[in-house]
């Protein structure tokens, strides 16, 4: 486990922004194409809004991207709160990426029916390869919550499939999700974490009993890759 401290949001989002574009282009020396799981939320759009910048824009070949996401809420595409639509305002729609390299979770489908045709999107890009996703990008949720891999529920503990839907009660929807069992087989994992009310979930995950059913974000580690934390000062309060 590698951590990484800046000193707010906005200073976190350009040492995740140099991290990715030195990765992303290592990589890209060594393989015709770079896989990345997308998350949602407010610190990983001020990120998204930066990489669009001509400051970052022109470091990356971005038609060798192929982009993905870690979870979604099941609501149409057209409401704000769709993860795959914020990243397309703050920076799918800005760069130039392939557009057949693009693949959102759909919610124009049942449940079931989303997680199949998800699940086997996934196979055919990564059955056989010793790695699943080049980076899957995370955030750390209040609760130690991340992805849709929320306390109590059954999904924390699937152990063979790489797709899960349920209906999360406490917020009267669907949510469709990736899980453990393909995020730990990816080349880096990077959690990106601000704000002082992440502490202690983040301290629990980090330092706490080995409990994943209360704090959901234990179960990832990577079994060959890295893991990395992104913490802006005042989440970082948490390391000891």
């Amino acid at each position: 486990m590698q951590t990484f401290v800046a000193k707010n949001t906005d200073e976190l989002s350009r040492l995740f922004a140099d991290w990715l574009v030195t990765y992303i282009q290592d990589t890209l020396k060594k393989q015709d194409r770079f896989t990345i799981s997308l998350s949602g939320g407010s610190t990983p759009k001020k990120l998204y809004q930066l990489l669009a910048t001509d400051e970052y824009a022109h470091k990356i070949d971005w038609p060798k991207l192929h982009f993905f996401w870690g979870d979604e809420r099941f609501v149409p595409f057209t409401d704000e709160r769709n993860n795959a639509r914020m990243s397309f305002d703050e920076l799918l729609d800005h760069v130039p990426v392939n557009k057949a390299h693009i693949h959102v979770m759909r919610t124009d489908l049942p449940p079931d029916e989303a997680v199949n045709d998800y699940d086997e999107k996934l196979h055919q890009y990564f059955d056989g390869r010793q790695s699943s996703f080049d980076l899957v990008m995370l955030g750390l949720g209040d609760d130690a919550h991340t992805l849709s891999l929320f306390p109590g529920y059954p999904v924390i503990k699937e152990n063979e499939k790489w797709m899960s839907a349920f209906y999360l009660t406490e917020q009267n929807m669907y949510r469709i999700t990736i899980t453990k069992p393909i995020v730990n087989k990816s080349s880096r994992v990077a959690f990106l974490v601000s704000g002082s009310a992440k502490v202690p979930a983040l301290k629990a995950v980090l330092y706490g009993e080995k409990d994943p059913e209360k704090y959901p974000a234990q179960v990832i580690q990577p079994a060959n890759g890295e893991l990395y934390w992104f913490l802006d000062e005042a989440a970082a309060a948490a390391l000891q």
